[in-house]
């Protein structure tokens, strides 16, 4: 019994020693990233390291909340010159009665909450693109990236039925 008991601590003894002098290499979770730009947008490419990103994330999320807000007051204004238009009321001012018919203020109207809608989309569309560039970043991030990938371009003469047509051969070093 004792010397099984000495060969386990031994044992214990030992890995302890193995897993204390290994390098500890930051294992780097795309689900962590994925999860903090879905939170937070731009949170995961700055867990990633890509603080450029960041403000890349905020323009493009900002410039289409602006477009969709934008889109709606335009469409509130003309879906309200409509309303004053066919009303029946001899006291409200129709600004653009000499302008548009009542044909061209719903064509109108119906232009800008389209754009509206579509501003909306583009919003839903940058805050996906920034969770998947998130995911595919942190799935790269260990990626090894060294000065030995080269593509080469050469000229070239292929023989082809008793001609030689110009050509361009690609090489590509791996090592």
């Amino acid at each position: 019994m004792f010397p099984k008991r000495l060969t386990l601590i031994s044992l214990l003894f030992c890995i302890s020693f193995c897993v204390l002098g290994q390098e500890k290499t930051g294992i780097h979770s795309a689900k962590k990233a994925s999860i903090y730009s879905a939170i937070l947008p731009g949170a995961g490419q700055f867990y990633n390291k890509k603080y450029w990103k960041v403000p890349v994330i905020y323009l493009g999320v900002g410039a289409t909340l602006y477009a969709a807000r934008w889109n709606q007051n335009e469409y509130l204004h003309y879906r309200q010159a409509f309303e004053y238009r066919t009303d029946n009321d001899d006291n409200t001012i129709d600004e653009y009665v000499d302008r548009y018919t009542e044909t061209n203020l719903i064509t109108i109207k119906n232009y800008y909450r389209k754009n509206r809608d579509l501003s909306y989309i583009l919003v839903a569309g940058v805050y996906l693109l920034n969770i998947i560039d998130a995911s595919v970043d942190a799935h790269l991030f260990n990626f090894n990236i060294n000065d030995d990938l080269s593509l080469t371009v050469h000229p070239q003469f292929m023989a082809l039925q008793n001609q030689n047509i110009p050509a361009l051969s690609f090489t590509l070093n791996l090592n």
